[in-house]
């Protein structure tokens, strides 16, 4: 602007610079106007609106591949000049909301890809302080505009201006699945925990209950009995002598066989009315063994005595009958089942399962380290940094690391590691297969997007600081995002990947088929059952070398300790026989 005196009145010239024509090194200004005795000379339109109309300027547009905004071609070079009429070297949403703007504001775009795109991405700041990638082009207006699923966050912020967000996209890891396997709790698991607690609280009870009403008709049996010695001493005293029929062949018996001949004798013949059966409760050890056998559908060796005790036991075998027919069809319908998958879908599982989790880009790592969620920091303090998104897959495959990303390049990466697998699968086998090659291999499905979303991330497009060409790029964005596009654009960029992506219900999991590894319940079961019979065995035969054995009143041919009349009785015995 420039302020002259001529004849006593002053003028003023009004320049400015051209845009979007990049600055040289020589700045040559244009000429607006001249105002001049409360006048312009030309009136001009000084502050018209001149992003409606860009008359077909070029400008340059800087992005890099990545799912689902942008995703280049197979065939694509790394600079293209383009108009509205020509093919693009690549597409996604932001490319066809790029070709809509485009044809609005009447301008051509020129897309190339930074240095080093496929590692540096987004771009970093530098030990020297310089910044890379995508982020670099910008800061130093290399670029006009930055496509690649940008952040609407601080960071970026402080950087570039960004248009109003087009997409909301959940940032989740891709996990590994069945990092543990629960098929050896196959037998537990058709009760839930507080059923299982349930059935062991009614089998302790039951028990006991057996057991007092065994010992209360044992205690009523024998003071029968007392009554009735009381009464027949005769019968007593005849029943103390003991007769032995001794034949020439019961020095050739085994001594186990003279041993019951000899009990026989001395035993009392079974009375009708006599207490039959309360051996089998009356002793708690005994008592607990044939209520759990009961509750198995095991039948007594004999019905115990006793009214109370009779229908006791007939109600429990109801009770016993509904347990199990519940736990049969229950096991039933989860060995029909496919096998379950043990997912994380949790930020808490993930942290719990103690997995390397990482991304790439630096943006991302800076996330977690700035977050305000405390797991989401200490995810951060041990964030790793890729550069390759297919090893980062496969180290998941691998049940070793979380990949950090948005569910649509997830679903994308999962797909085409699918994809490599099939390839050097049918690269690999030399016969012709029955199915068809496009069809992904059903046995590759170790990966899972975890349900949970860590955020739910506005994305936008970048243009340089303080661009005049925000508030028209945000109209028309608003606009196309008002009318459905954006949805459509997102559905056609991952329309190709659905289309791919395996199915989960194939014919071999629909079947009812019984596998292995559904079986390793039984196994481990078994396993424990055979663990504990040999230390029970061992732990019998250290108590009776070193207990029953040492015992004064053991006995070496009954193999028990015998005390008083008992003692007597076998002594007669052994000299007898």
């Amino acid at each position: 602007m420039g302020d002259v005196k001529k004849k006593n009145s002053p003028w003023f010239e009004l320049i400015t610079v051209p845009f979007p024509s990049p600055v040289t090194s020589i700045l040559v200004p244009k000429r607006l106007d001249i105002y001049s005795k409360g006048n312009f000379r030309r009136g001009t339109d000084l502050f018209r609106e001149k992003t409606i109309d860009l008359k077909n300027q070029t400008l340059k547009v800087v992005t890099f591949s990545h799912t689902p905004g942008t995703k280049k071609n197979q065939n694509a070079t790394n600079h293209l000049n383009l108009t509205d009429n020509m093919s693009s070297s690549f597409n996604g949403a932001e490319i066809e909301i790029l070709k809509t703007v485009s044809m609005a504001m009447n301008f051509n775009y020129e897309i190339y890809e930074p240095e080093n795109s496929d590692v540096e991405l987004w771009g970093r700041k530098d030990s020297g302080a310089r910044y890379t990638g995508l982020i670099g082009e910008m800061v130093y207006t290399h670029a006009d505009i930055a496509l690649g699923d940008l952040y609407y966050i601080p960071t970026i912020l402080n950087l570039m201006d960004l248009t109003i967000p087009y997409n909301t996209e959940c940032l989740t890891f891709v996990t590994p699945e069945a990092l543990t396997d629960n098929s050896w709790k196959t037998l537990i698991l058709p009760f839930s925990g507080y059923m299982w607690l349930g059935v062991l609280l009614c089998l302790l009870m039951s028990a006991t209950a057996f057991c007092l009403l065994a010992r209360f008709h044992d205690h009523v049996s024998r003071l029968k009995e007392e009554y009735e010695s009381n009464i027949d001493v005769i019968h007593v005293k005849k029943k103390k002598v003991i007769t032995l029929t001794i034949f020439p062949e019961v020095y050739k018996m085994d001594n186990n066989v003279k041993y019951n001949m000899m009990k026989g004798q001395y035993n009392k013949p079974i009375k009708e009315g006599q207490a039959i059966g309360l051996y089998q409760f009356s002793e708690p050890v005994n008592c607990l063994l044939y209520t759990y056998s009961m509750l198995l559908l095991v039948s007594l060796p004999k019905l115990p005595t006793g009214w109370s005790l009779r229908i006791f036991t007939g109600w429990y075998w109801l009770y016993s009958l509904l347990v199990v027919v519940a736990y049969r069809s229950s096991l039933t319908a989860i060995l029909a089942r496919p096998v379950p998958r043990v997912t994380i879908d949790t930020l808490q599982e993930l942290y719990d399962s103690k997995i390397a989790c990482g991304s790439w880009g630096e943006i991302n790592r800076e996330f977690f380290k700035t977050a305000l969620d405390p797991i989401l920091r200490v995810i951060g303090e041990t964030f790793e940094t890729v550069n390759n998104s297919d090893d980062a897959i496969d180290r998941v495959a691998d049940g070793k690391f979380a990949f950090y990303e948005n569910t649509y390049f997830l679903k994308e990466a999962i797909v085409e590691r699918q994809l490599r697998f099939q390839a050097s699968r049918n690269k690999g086998n030399s016969t012709n297969d029955t199915e068809v090659a496009s069809n992904i291999v059903e046995e590759d499905r170790s990966l899972h997007i975890m349900g949970d979303c860590v955020i739910n991330m506005p994305i936008s497009i970048g243009l340089q600081k303080n661009s005049p060409i925000k508030p028209r790029f945000d109209k028309h964005i608003r606009r196309v995002l008002e009318g459905g596009l954006i949805k459509k654009w997102l559905d056609d960029a991952m329309q190709k990947i659905l289309n791919t992506e395996i199915q989960t219900n194939n014919k071999e999991e629909i079947k009812a088929l019984m596998s292995m590894k559904k079986f390793s319940g039984a196994l481990v079961v078994l396993f424990i059952g055979y663990v504990s019979s040999m230390l029970f065995l061992i732990g019998e035969i250290l108590h009776f070398n070193l207990v029953i054995k040492r015992d004064p009143n053991y006995n070496k041919y009954s193999r028990s300790i015998v005390k008083n009349l008992d003692r007597k009785f076998y002594t007669y015995m052994h000299i007898s026989i």
